[in-house]
């Protein structure tokens, strides 16, 4: 390896944090990008399955949203706001009210957080505190919501869990659609104990769930049970918040992940893919009934980025302006299907998981499912695993994503699968 490359690694090791993440698994220096593949420093291409964990829904660098935001710099226009009225906020509202909202007949305020997925589960969380003057909020198991505290203590994960420091209180853990193997209907669960005085749970302030859990390993509630979810919060004077992070912004097929499930959210939680170009935005839509912050009482620095406003703007208009973006994608969930059952035809045990194009397959063991991604990285495909222990081989391909390509980057994942099965199959026969 040339020596600068050599220096370029080692700078990694010697000075990023052991926090670190992706790169432990994937450890090329990426320098470039477009679409749906990615190239390293050493020429080698590869085929993005990530896209920046349903960050990068549109792909890389689209050139719609890089020449509006070339342009917008350009001119001088204005880099950081606050919350001051901007051009480009105003052009972002207008096309979001026009092509999200009034189709979908939801009269929700949009609120701009702090830059994270997390800070609009926070605020979310004390919205409907101060909306109830309750404190405790209901979320479920496997359920991912982020790693401040406050989402943390909504969040299931042991691990994540586990480097908070302290305790982690306001939130009583729920069990998620088809948690328990057989007939038990887990709503029926939450239904008897929140409806039993003697049954230990507050009467909650929210209920906070994701329609397909993204880390938790691509669970999918049913649209019975998100529904009956929803007049529960009713029911029970809590107020239903969807955390469409990582399963909006059109990867289960729909702009929204609930849309089509007959349920309006009270407050819906949007990170991730929202700006479309990859840049740090997020937002709550809040119905006006709950709007109910002062001025600045949940603010920061950089809540709401102008230049996220402009690219987000052009996603908008580029690719829901009519319903041609969402029949693609419903043939492309097609395509995704398919293979994933050619690979959970290999593994005996293996279950389908996920909708829409946030979909994988649970091999059942954490290993193999790590070692099938290894191999797959090795021949030139980014793809990750997600679940309890990993289990889940886990797809969020760009949207965009043509289909031949996508059809290649699952010949390099089934070819992956096929070499580590069988080299596991002979080791066991020795």
């Amino acid at each position: 390896m040339p020596k600068d490359m050599t220096e370029t690694r080692d700078i990694f090791e010697r000075r990023e944090s052991a926090a670190r993440s992706y790169c432990r698994s994937m450890p090329a220096v990426f320098t470039k990008a477009s679409g749906s593949e990615l190239t390293a420093d050493d020429g080698q291409s590869y085929i993005d399955f990530l896209a920046g964990c349903s960050s990068l829904n549109y792909g890389h660098n689209d050139p719609d949203m890089k020449a509006a935001l070339i342009d917008h710099i350009s001119a001088d226009g204005i880099a950081h706001g606050l919350d001051l009225h901007t051009d480009t906020k105003a052009a972002f509202l207008e096309a979001f009210d026009r092509h999200i909202l009034e189709p979908r007949g939801m009269d929700h305020r949009v609120m701009f957080t702090g830059p994270t997925g997390a800070n609009a589960v926070e605020a979310a969380m004390k919205i409907a505190r101060k909306v109830t003057g309750r404190t405790n909020v209901i979320a479920f198991t496997n359920g991912f919501h982020g790693v401040t505290n406050g989402a943390l203590a909504a969040t299931g994960n042991g691990y994540h869990r586990g480097g908070a420091g302290m305790a982690l209180s306001g939130v009583t853990r729920m069990p998620y659609d088809g948690y328990f193997a057989g007939a038990t209907d887990t709503a029926d669960f939450l239904e008897a104990m929140l409806s039993d005085k003697s049954g230990g749970v507050d009467a909650p302030a929210a209920i906070i769930l994701e329609t397909v859990q993204g880390e938790g390993g691509l669970n999918a509630a049913s649209t019975e049970w998100v529904q009956r979810i929803a007049k529960l919060a009713k029911d029970h004077g809590a107020l239903l918040i969807i955390d469409d992070i990582q399963a909006g912004c059109g990867r289960c097929g729909t702009f929204f992940s609930f849309e089509e499930m007959g349920v309006t959210p009270d407050i819906v939680t949007m990170a991730k893919s929202l700006s479309g170009f990859g840049l740090p935005m997020a937002m709550l839509l809040v119905r006006p009934e709950h709007d109910v912050f002062g001025p600045a009482e949940h603010n920061g620095t950089f809540r709401g980025n102008t230049h996220a406003f402009v690219t987000a703007r052009v996603a908008i208009e580029k690719f829901w302006a009519d319903d041609a973006f969402q029949k693609e994608l419903a043939d492309k969930a097609e395509l995704i299907h398919g293979k994933l059952t050619e690979l959970a035809n290999m593994v005996e045990g293996s279950k389908m998981k996920g909708r829409g194009l946030m979909q994988g397959v649970d091999v059942g063991s954490g290993e193999l499912a790590g070692e099938i991604c290894a191999k797959a990285y090795e021949n030139g495909l980014v793809v990750e695993t997600s679940g309890s222990e990993d289990q889940v081989v886990k797809i969020l391909a760009p949207l965009t994503t043509p289909v031949a390509l996508l059809e290649k980057g699952f010949e390099i994942l089934l070819s992956a699968a096929e070499t580590v099965i069988s080299e596991k199959t002979a080791i066991a026969a020795e």
